[in-house]
């Protein structure tokens, strides 16, 4: 478990030592709301991950359940966010926001790991180790 609270301001705040996953008030508001109309019965939280694929090799997975055994937990304003030990690697600093506009709805991403992310916001490259 994370030592430190996550606090949601409306823009990011920095975490110390640059840990933990952040989402801005807009996020946060948004995925409570998701949480209350479509989390059902058995969900607790945010999911947060990364899985192969996207144009740049990795894109980001949002979902909403339950943490496993294993999962790092976070928790801002009254929302539970978990991200699995693999993904957090690649996660470590990220900043979730939420975005309204005529082209584009949905969850975006800034993410302090990433060498490169494609032009939809929702695949990254991470330097080589």
């Amino acid at each position: 478990m994370e030592s430190g609270l996550l606090k949601a301001v409306g823009t990011p705040v920095e975490q110390t030592e640059g840990h933990g996953i952040t989402l801005t008030k807009l996020a946060l508001d948004r995925a409570k709301t998701l949480l209350e109309k479509e989390g059902g019965e058995g969900a607790e939280g945010l999911r947060v991950g990364v899985a192969g694929g996207g144009c740049s090799g990795m894109q980001y997975v949002i979902q909403l359940g339950k943490p496993g055994e294993k999962d790092k937990v976070f928790r801002q304003d009254g929302l539970t966010i978990f991200v699995d030990p693999k993904s957090y690697r690649y996660l470590r600093g990220l900043v979730i926001d939420y975005s309204q506009s005529l082209l584009y709805t949905g969850f975006t991403f800034n993410n302090p790991n990433a060498s490169h992310s494609c032009g939809c916001g929702h695949s990254f490259t991470v330097p080589e180790r």
